[in-house]
């Protein structure tokens, strides 16, 4: 008995760079891999190039150097067999409020050229599957934020892909409408066994969906890994210091940065963040310090490992700082 060949990943990006117009450097060198069957999360904030390499997979745009692959096709040689095999969902391909929302499902299954008795069983299956079965004659522009973006995604799996493509799907959702969405996404990995790209801005959201995680800064991959191991990789606990006068926060960033055992240390606004080995312990000392120095403290507290730590530790600033600092949109 021979041994099976492993398998091609469902998505391959080598050494992927874009340089705008003006010198806008979008990607430097991206590289990734995302196994058959994984849900796989690109975290970064706005400017950090996660649309762009999402475009660059899915055909609608070419690096300037490297290779992408999807489903083991070029996406530069053979654009038409990668659109074949992959669904999207993104800003640019959200459905327009205007028709119905039957109307739109079937409008996309013609465009893939599904035969009508196949479309039709389609059709019916996705609307009950994202809960839209009793909105299917509605016009969408009465849907709600959630109700749309399921049915975006309805829209991308009409022709059953091999990957899909998520690019911010939650942004602009309410908390509630998130989490319904959260669960609809981990579903489609979970019974469908759907390989899955996401990028995401949010925390929470890349923690929770998953498999595997890539922090892009600047247009390259800082960390990979799960979740979980990201944040093994930072030992200790952090240390969250809120001052009482933001003005002092360089003066208390010394001040704990000078302590014995007290690492990583970082400001933000009134907050200084650090790590130690042993939070608890090293807090009495931090705060007898700041006191010493006349710097006054809100409040205090110990935390575990973050995907904000691990994003800290690999760039060397918090994410909403990072998010805040961007300007110009997602390149």
């Amino acid at each position: 008995m021979t041994a099976r060949e492993p398998r091609s990943p469902a998505v391959e990006a080598r050494d992927l760079t874009k340089t705008y117009p003006r010198g806008v450097k979008a990607l430097d060198g991206l590289t990734f891999e995302v196994a058959e069957g994984e849900t796989f999360g690109l975290l970064g904030p706005n400017g950090a190039g996660k649309s762009t390499t999402i475009k660059i997979l899915t055909t609608l745009a070419k690096a300037d150097s490297g290779v992408a692959r999807v489903v083991g096709q070029d996406v530069t040689r053979d654009p038409q067999e990668v659109r074949r095999r992959i669904g999207v969902c993104s800003p640019g391909f959200r459905a327009e409020p205007v028709g119905r929302g039957v109307g739109k499902l079937v409008a996309a299954g013609r465009l893939r050229r599904l035969d009508v008795v196949e479309l039709r069983r389609r059709v019916s299956e996705l609307l009950d599957r994202f809960g839209l079965a009793d909105a299917a004659s509605r016009k969408v522009r009465t849907y709600s934020g959630g109700m749309q973006r399921r049915l975006d995604i309805a829209m991308a799996l009409v022709h059953r892909p091999r990957v899909l493509f998520l690019d911010e799907p939650t942004t602009g959702l309410d908390p509630e409408a998130r989490t319904a969405m959260w669960q609809e996404i981990a579903r489609l990995s979970r019974d469908v066994g759907m390989t899955v790209l996401l990028t995401t801005h949010y925390l929470e959201e890349a923690d929770r969906l998953a498999d595997r995680i890539a922090i892009v800064d600047r247009g390259r991959i800082v960390a990979e890994g799960t979740a979980d191991q990201l944040k093994t990789e930072l030992e200790g606990d952090g240390i969250d210091i809120e001052l009482a006068d933001a003005t002092q926060a360089e003066l208390a960033r010394g001040v704990v940065a000078s302590l014995p055992g007290i690492r990583e240390v970082a400001v933000e606004q009134r907050r200084v963040t650090a790590r130690a080995q042993d939070g608890a312990g090293a807090v009495p000392a931090a705060l007898a310090a700041l006191e010493r120095a006349g710097i006054g403290v809100a409040a205090v507290s110990v935390t575990r490992p973050s995907l904000d730590d691990v994003y800290l530790r690999h760039t060397g600033r918090r994410f909403a700082e990072a998010a805040l600092a961007a300007s110009g949109g997602d390149a």
